[in-house]
């Protein structure tokens, strides 16, 4: 009989608080990576079900199996009909009149369907709740993240002497993803970006034919995806030799980026972190070269809470949340430098989880 995960009990325990404040009897989990986050499942095509009792897992008979064995916390519902079919009838049976939905993750056309299916029921958006809970790593979310930087980094070795001049944008792209694969990765955290001078410059830039030659600038962003968790990390290498103005932007970012990392502990305004970084670059007279904000907080998505930007609020970074530091400036038609590195946030302080090198010494192929 599988035994019940203290880590998914604990999840679910710290939830329910909040369902009480928001004034409902259960909340409908529909999103895939919500769903494993609080029932450890890894298939697809589910929903939870969590409420003051046992939660429940609605799947079909290809994930019966699986589920039985990833989810003893949860009464298991295997479907023969629709996921809203399934859902009306524990609903009924359970007497919700107040159900809870998360209006960033439940697209319109559901809402319509669940109206529809479940009558006499209350349909209640619930915002962030979940991601209240996630912004926070756990012991065992943390140990995730770190085996991810753990593999990532163990690829980027490999591809460091595989990088070639000649090669493709493309073809460094798939030679990293493959790297990452081989050292254990499920998957990318995201399309890795490799750009070549003037395509560097583009933050989001889509591998191309652009070949490597000597003198080029070659910026890499990269992540591996390990037990469901993901990291990200930017590098810039320079081919054979380094200009004068390659050389300044790049000592610019470094400095802006470690002054913000400096900025990282507990109670640190989310503001104050993109403006350490930001008052290096437009002291200098590149602030205009810098659009984006100088990070965001990372787990089962590349993108998650909390983020770090000159227009976030009032948020505080709090221990257990895992940001990005990513400041860059990008001179459009030459070339881009951005250095990216993956922190956490301790009870102290906080602790740099990527260890590839970037002293510029280092960065020359």
């Amino acid at each position: 009989m599988p035994i019940s995960d203290p880590i998914i009990a604990d999840r679910v325990r710290r939830l329910r608080p909040e369902l009480r404040r928001r004034k409902v009897q259960a909340l409908l989990v529909t999103d895939p990576l919500d769903v494993g986050y609080l029932s450890g499942f890894k298939g697809e095509d589910s929903w939870l079900l969590v409420g003051s009792g046992k939660g429940w897992l609605l799947t079909d008979f290809r994930y019966a199996e699986q589920a039985e064995a990833e989810c003893p916390d949860f009464a298991l519902v295997v479907r023969r009909a629709g996921l809203v079919e399934a859902l009306a009838s524990i609903v009924r049976r359970k007497g919700v009149k107040r159900l809870g939905f998360d209006p960033d993750t439940t697209m319109v056309s559901l809402l319509s369907r669940m109206r529809k299916g479940l009558k006499g029921v209350r349909l209640a958006p619930v915002p962030r709740a979940l991601s209240s809970l996630r912004v926070h790593k756990d012991a065992s979310e943390q140990e995730a993240i770190r085996r991810a930087v753990r593999v990532a980094e163990e690829a980027w070795a490999v591809f460091r002497e595989i990088v070639a001049l000649g090669m493709t944008e493309q073809e460094l792209a798939a030679e990293l993803d493959h790297q990452m694969r081989l050292a254990g990765a499920e998957g990318s955290s995201f399309p890795t970006i490799v750009g070549i001078d003037a395509s560097a410059a583009k933050p989001h830039a889509r591998p191309g034919r652009k070949r490597l030659r000597h003198g080029s600038v070659l910026l890499v962003d990269f992540g591996a995806k390990v037990g469901g968790y993901v990291c990200d990390l930017t590098r810039v290498l320079f081919a054979g030799r380094i200009s004068s103005h390659a050389r300044r932007i790049y000592s610019l970012v470094h400095k802006a980026q470690a002054a913000a990392i400096a900025c990282v502990k507990p109670g640190a305004a989310l503001a104050e972190v993109d403006a350490a970084a930001r008052r290096v670059i437009t002291e200098a007279g590149f602030g205009e070269q810098f659009q984006h904000g100088t990070g965001h907080g990372i787990g089962r998505q590349v993108h998650e809470a909390p983020a770090l930007g000159p227009r976030v609020g009032k948020g505080l970074l709090e221990p257990g949340m895992v940001v990005t530091v990513e400041p860059g400036i990008y001179l459009r038609g030459r070339f881009g430098i951005r250095i990216e590195d993956d922190v956490l946030v301790t009870a102290t302080g906080h602790e740099v989880l990527t260890h590839v090198e970037k002293d510029l010494g280092a960065m020359i192929l």
